[in-house]
Parts: structure tokens; C-alpha cells; sequence
């Protein structure tokens, strides 16, 4: 497939590493070269084809060395030898012995060809196993269960076979109870790889740290002025949204940082929470007292189940240009179970822009928090 689409427990849609070690993609490109060389044969023995059709052997080996290593390769050549030379098929009287020592040289180059492609899949192949690793350190596994909290979600990086883009979420448990983020950098792919580890770096120590999320993203801010600082038209800006379950799990407090409120699903019903937005982070205006983030605490019922996403989720287009409706849509689904949330609505989105190509990172993350009580209180707003 043209993307390589990773969940975060590291599993993607294809088979790792395939096309590495000499092993191509599509098995039967394979298969098809030992084929060719029985039915050689086999036309020549009952059909008494001409011998220009011998010629075609002599392009297995060059094949071969695409998809082989250098043994296998040797193998093949040496075959191709045995059936020019084989008194039964009859190759050896037409097209001599100088068309023989040619096949030869074209073996011994197959061969030199398929152990350097070989050495250097070795080494990519290396580079990309530490590079994976470095990115699933940045991103790390999601957990089934956080504290009280289920959790499930989807990642995709737009960056071809890269496991971590410009998108980033994470839910921790700390002092303060569950808490989670979901966040877009500004740019997507490796570029914005830095900076999505600083951010989720900011907030993994939040999580232990401050005691508000208001707290939570004044140091998160920090961490992108700070990085931008000495950097000249730097414009690093990145949205979020915060996210604390408190232990009864009786209510949610969420706080936006430019980033869109999430859904929630209660009774088969979806409907947004009301949220008040506060600037992106990385333009310090929290640190200059303007535009202070503001929490809203919304009450939870039994069964509620929070669906946090990226622009990307949202700004997919069909072949019309029409833009995915995710809240329209999200009911029918039909899919109620927190576990597989994620997947659903990635595969109807996959459905609904078709052939069309998503340009941008994208992540769903599903929150279900194990509430208690319905809460007396309703939404208010604490600054």
C-alpha cells in the first residue's frame, strides 16, 4: 500500500521490513522464475521451440539477483548453464560455445550485482530498525488500561514508512489522576519529530509535576519558546488538548490549546463538549498573562466514551473536496466498543476519500473512563 499506516502498539498494516534482505514485496515475482525455467524447458522437450526462445534464460539471472542473494543467484546460473548444455533439450548444438561463456560472464555479473544489492539492503535495513527504535521511544506504546481509564487509538504518519509524524498523544497516570494529551506540531513528517518529543516530554513530567492543567500547559508553552528561541522566524506553534480524569472518574476537565474538542458518545448519542479556546502553545502568551488557559469540567455518566483526533481526521476530502464529516458520521458506525473505536472510524475514513491520498498525520485516540456516579454539578468553566 503507498502508506504505511502504524498503530501505536508498533504494528502496521503490512509486513515489516518487506523488500528487505532480499525478499521482494510480491512472492510470486518469486516463484515466477524457477516457473519460467521448468516451462523452458518443458516447450523445448515437447514443442521443439526455436532456439532464439533460449534466450529468454539468459535473463534470469540478472532477474534473479533483484530478488535474490548471491547464492540463490549462482543457483539459477548454474541451471540456466546445465539446460544450454543438456544433450536432451538440444540448445548446445545451434547456439555454440561462444554463446555459453557469454551466459557465463552474465552469471558472474548477477552474482557481483546481487551481493551488493544485498550488503546494502543489510545496511539500510540496520539503519531503519535503530531509526524505528528511536521513533517508538518518542511515541511509546498506548496501554489498554490507564488507571481507570480504557484507551485505544490509531496513528498514521504521512511521512512514507515512518512511525512517528507531526501528530503526537500519550495518557499517563499521576497524583492528580489520568491524564492525556493530544497535540498537532506545526508541519508534519520527521521534521516535526523534535519537537513532538520535547512537547510529550514537557508533558510526561506535568503529569507528576503541577497540580492544574492550566499549569500543565503554561510548561508546555515554556518548552516550545524555549526552544525557539536563537531561531530566527521560527513560527514553532503546536494545539493540544488536555485531558484529567479525577479518581472517581465522575467528571472530565478538559483544556484547548487551539486544538479541536473532542466527541463524546453517551447512549448512542455524539455530541461536542463546549470548550473555551485558548492560544496554541509555543507563542508564550500564557507566560506574558494574555490569553491564560481556561479548564472546563464536564460531568461523566456511566458508559461515556471521549474520542479525541487531529485535523487530519477532519480535513480528509473525498474525490468532491467535501471534508470527512467525523460527527455525522460517528453514529453510524455502529461500533460501541471502545477497544475497536479507533479502527472503525479509520477504515470509514478510509472508505469515504477512496483513491484520494491523506496528506496529513493523523491520530485517534479513545478514552473510557470507568465513571461512577453521574456528577451533580454540570459544566462549568475554572480558570
Amino acid at each position: 500500500m503507498p502508506w504505511m499506516v502504524t498503530r501505536r502498539d508498533g504494528g502496521p498494516d503490512e509486513a515489516p521490513h518487506a523488500g528487505f534482505r532480499g525478499a521482494p514485496p510480491i512472492h510470486s515475482v518469486r516463484r515466477a522464475l524457477p516457473v519460467l525455467l521448468v516451462l523452458t524447458a518443458l516447450l523445448r522437450i515437447f514443442f521443439h521451440l526455436d532456439v532464439e526462445f533460449a534466450l529468454m534464460l539468459a535473463a534470469t539471472p540478472p532477474v534473479a539477483a533483484l530478488s535474490y542473494g548471491p547464492l540463490a543467484t549462482a543457483g539459477f546460473g548454474a541451471v540456466v548453464i546445465l539446460l544450454f548444455e543438456l544433450p536432451v533439450l538440444g540448445w548446445d548444438t545451434t547456439p555454440g560455445s561462444g554463446d555459453v561463456g557469454s551466459l557465463i560472464v552474465v552469471v558472474l555479473l548477477s552474482i557481483a550485482v546481487s551481493w551488493v544489492r544485498k550488503r546494502r539492503e543489510d545496511r539500510l535495513f540496520s539503519i531503519r530498525t535503530v531509526a524505528e527504535s528511536a521513533q517508538l521511544a518518542v511515541l511509546t506504546p498506548l496501554a489498554e488500561r490507564v488507571g481507570h481509564v480504557r484507551c485505544s487509538g490509531f496513528y498514521r504518519a504521512a511521512a512514507r514508512d515512518s512511525r512517528v509524524g507531526g501528530d503526537l498523544f500519550d495518557v499517563r497516570s499521576g497524583p492528580y489522576g489520568v491524564r492525556a494529551v493530544v497535540g498537532d506540531v506545526q508541519g508534519h513528517g520527521l521534521a516535526a519529530v523534535g519537537t513532538v518529543a520535547a512537547l510529550l516530554g514537557a508533558f510526561r513530567e506535568s503529569v507528576l509535576d503541577d497540580a492544574d492543567l492550566a499549569q500543565a500547559a503554561a510548561r508546555l508553552d515554556r518548552r516550545m519558546v524555549t526552544d525557539s528561541e536563537g531561531i530566527e522566524h521560527a513560527e514553532l506553534f503546536a494545539t493540544a488538548l488536555l485531558m484529567e480524569f479525577p479518581a472517581d472518574a465522575a467528571e472530565v476537565r478538559l483544556l484547548s490549546c487551539g486544538h479541536p474538542a473532542p466527541l463524546m458518545l453517551r447512549g448512542g448519542r455524539v455530541g461536542e463538549p463546549e470548550l473555551q479556546y485558548s492560544p496554541p502553545l509555543g507563542l508564550g502568551l500564557s507566560l506574558d498573562g494574555i490569553g491564560e488557559p481556561v479548564v472546563r469540567t464536564v460531568a461523566l455518566e456511566p458508559g461515556d466514551v471521549l474520542l479525541a483526533f487531529s485535523d487530519g481526521v477532519t480535513e480528509a476530502r473525498d474525490a468532491s473536496g467535501a471534508f470527512y464529516p467525523l460527527q455525522e458520521r460517528l453514529p453510524r458506525l455502529g461500533v460501541t466498543d471502545p477497544d475497536h473505536l479507533a479502527e472503525a472510524v479509520w477504515e470509514d475514513l478510509r472508505r469515504f476519500v477512496r483513491r484520494n491520498r491523506i496528506e496529513d498525520d493523523l491520530q485517534i485516540l479513545v478514552l473510557a473512563p470507568r465513571a461512577g456516579q453521574p456528577a451533580a454539578k454540570r459544566s462549568q468553566s475554572r480558570g
